[in-house]
C-alpha cells in the first residue's frame, strides 16, 4: 500500500500538515491570527494568513476550586456551569515541531484563557495543480459570479 506521500492526481498533491483548532471568543480571532503571523505566514498555496473561523457557538465548563474563575470572579461557586460565546479558529502549518512550538507559544501568549482549548492533529492538506489562468467554468473568475461579498 502506498502512503499519502506518493499521492498525485491531475488536480494536485497532498502535503503533511499540523492542523490546529483553537477555541476562543469571537472578538479574539484577529489578535490570535496577528500573533501567529509574527512567527508563521500561515501559507496555503500562494495565499497567506489562511484560517477558518466557525460560526459562533457556545463553550461551557465547570471551573474547579483554585481556577482563575474562582480566583477572580467574586461570588462564583466552584463547580457551577459557565457558558460563553465561542468560535473555532482553524489553521494549518507544515509538519515541523519547531514551527509548531513557535505557533503554540504565540497563541497561548495572547489567548484570554489560562488553559486554552487547542487541538493539534496530524493531517494531509491538498495542494492544487495551480493555474491562475485556468478556463475551468467553476472557478470564480470564469463563473460569472466572481468572489463572494467580503465580510470585512
Amino acid at each position: 500500500m502506498k502512503s499519502l506521500e506518493q499521492y498525485k492526481a491531475l488536480s494536485g498533491t497532498l502535503e503533511p500538515v499540523f492542523s490546529l483548532e483553537v477555541q476562543t471568543v469571537p472578538e479574539d480571532t484577529d489578535r490570535i491570527l496577528d500573533a501567529v503571523m509574527e512567527v508563521h505566514p500561515l501559507s496555503f498555496g500562494r495565499y497567506q494568513r489562511n484560517a477558518s473561523i466557525s460560526a459562533v457557538g457556545r463553550g461551557t465548563a465547570q471551573p474547579e476550586q483554585g481556577s482563575t474563575t474562582t480566583t477572580h470572579v467574586e461570588g462564583f461557586t466552584a463547580g457551577s456551569t459557565e457558558t460563553y460565546p465561542m468560535v473555532e479558529l482553524k489553521i494549518s502549518i507544515e509538519r515541523d515541531l519547531t514551527k509548531l512550538a513557535a505557533v503554540m507559544d504565540a497563541i497561548i501568549a495572547v489567548h484570554h484563557y489560562e488553559e486554552p482549548v487547542i487541538f493539534v492533529r496530524e493531517d494531509w492538506a491538498s495542494r492544487a495543480a495551480y493555474d491562475p489562468n485556468s478556463n475551468n467554468p467553476h472557478r470564480w473568475w470564469n463563473n460569472g459570479k466572481g468572489l463572494p461579498d467580503r465580510l470585512d
